[in-house]
């Protein structure tokens, strides 16, 4: 009942740490960081790319209920999220 009406991911933009080699790949799971390495999954990347002034970045689908301050996990990278489209 808690998701009628309302989609149960939202789309975010990954802002991703820039030590990594690579990107990591569609699919590739999203947890949260505050879990541990182990932590929760929340979602997954659906692409990545280097983009010419943020660096690497990525789009991805996380569960709703999953704070917009919370530090994320995309594979091994850390990850900033900000919300693209508000559920």
């Amino acid at each position: 009942m808690q998701n009628l009406g309302k989609p149960p991911r939202r789309l975010v933009f990954l802002h991703l740490d820039g030590s990594e080699v690579h990107l990591p790949a569609p699919g590739t799971e999203v947890r949260l960081a505050d879990d541990g390495p182990d932590g929760r999954k929340v979602g997954f990347v659906t692409t990545s790319v280097r983009h010419h002034e943020l660096g690497p970045v990525a789009l991805a689908l996380v569960k709703r209920n999953v704070p917009v301050d919370a530090r994320l996990l995309a594979g091994d990278t850390a990850a900033a999220q900000e919300t693209v489209v508000e559920p």
